[in-house]
């Protein structure tokens, strides 16, 4: 029973390691995209519009 217990742990963790190491690279892989883009489209970098003032403000990464 404790064998039970303990793959059953080791595979949360494995499957939780893995859903984070997958959302880290598709956050890089987005911010490599928009790098990509503003290169070739000529711009220093990508607006956001602030929803609670209404502004345009640069991106943060």
């Amino acid at each position: 029973m404790p064998q039970i217990i303990f793959f059953a742990l080791v595979g949360a963790v494995a499957y939780i390691g893995y859903r984070s190491f997958v959302r880290e690279a598709e956050r890089v892989t987005a911010k490599i995209r928009r790098t990509e883009k503003q290169a070739s489209n000529g711009t220093m970098g990508t607006l956001v519009k602030d929803p609670k003032t209404g502004e345009y403000r640069l991106a943060k990464d």
